[in-house]
C-alpha cells in the first residue's frame, strides 16, 4: 500500500495556490494549506471539503510547521516572496521536494528581473541547497486548472529539475491536477520556461491569446 504523501502549499489563499490546492485535493494526498491570512486559507480548505468531502485538507497558520510535516512543499508565491519563504523553511526542507511556480516578471511585464543565465527556480535552489527544487505549474494560469482537458485530451504542463525521482513525483502531481506532464529538462531549463510564460502573458495582454485554445487548434 502506497504511503499517503503530505503536501504543504504555501500561499494557498492566492489564485494559483488555491487552484493548485483544489486540483490536488482530487488525489490521495494530505494537504496542509498556509498563507499570511489564515481566514482566507480556511475558506479555501472549507470550499475543498464542501466539494470533496473525502479530501484530507487542513488550514494551518505556520509555513514552517506545515513544511516540517510535509514530504513536498509547493511555494505558490510570487518571485519576490520566494526568498522570504526560503528563509523560513530552510531548516525543515532538507532532502524534500520544493516546487517553484514563480515567474520573475518585472512590473511592466516586458522582461524578467532575473539575470539572463539563471531563473527563479535556480535562485531558489541556491537558497535551499539541500532541497530538491523542481519547476512546475509556471506555464499554467489559475483559470486553466478548471478546464485542463480539451476534446478529451489533457493539456500539456512542463516540469524541470535535476533529481529524477523528484521529477517523477512532481509529474504525478501534475497529472493529478489534470494536466499532461512533460519533463522539459534539468533545472537549468527553468529559465526557458519562465521566459515562455512571459511571452504567453504578453500575448494574452495584447491579443487576449489563450495558449490552451492554441493547443486545441494544433491537436485537431
Amino acid at each position: 500500500m502506497k504511503t499517503i504523501q503530505t503536501i504543504a502549499i504555501i500561499g494557498a489563499s492566492g489564485n494559483m495556490g488555491a487552484a493548485i490546492s483544489k486540483s490536488l485535493a482530487k488525489g490521495n494526498y494530505r494537504l496542509l494549506l498556509c498563507a499570511n491570512d489564515l481566514d482566507k486559507v480556511q475558506a479555501v480548505a472549507e470550499e475543498i471539503q464542501s466539494n470533496q468531502p473525502a479530501a484530507s485538507v487542513e488550514a494551518v497558520d505556520c509555513s514552517v510547521d506545515a513544511s516540517w510535516e510535509a514530504d513536498i512543499i509547493i511555494a505558490a508565491v510570487p518571485h519576490d516572496a520566494e526568498r522570504e519563504v526560503a528563509q523560513k523553511i530552510k531548516e525543515v526542507a532538507n532532502q524534500k521536494i520544493v516546487i517553484s511556480i514563480a515567474n520573475p516578471l518585472n512590473d511592466s511585464y516586458d522582461g524578467l528581473v532575473t539575470a539572463p543565465y539563471t531563473s527563479a527556480a535556480e535562485e531558489l535552489q541556491k537558497l535551499l541547497p539541500n532541497a530538491k527544487v523542481i519547476k512546475a505549474f509556471n506555464t499554467t494560469f489559475a483559470a486553466d486548472f478548471a478546464t485542463p482537458v480539451i476534446d478529451g485530451k489533457q493539456a500539456d504542463a512542463f516540469v524541470a529539475g535535476s533529481d529524477e525521482e523528484a521529477l517523477q513525483t512532481v509529474s504525478e502531481l501534475v497529472s493529478t491536477a489534470g494536466f499532461n506532464p512533460i519533463v522539459a529538462g534539468d533545472l537549468s531549463v527553468s529559465g526557458t520556461l519562465e521566459r515562455m510564460q512571459l511571452l504567453l502573458i504578453q500575448l494574452n495582454m495584447k491579443y487576449d491569446y489563450n495558449w490552451l485554445a492554441g493547443w486545441k487548434i494544433l491537436h485537431q
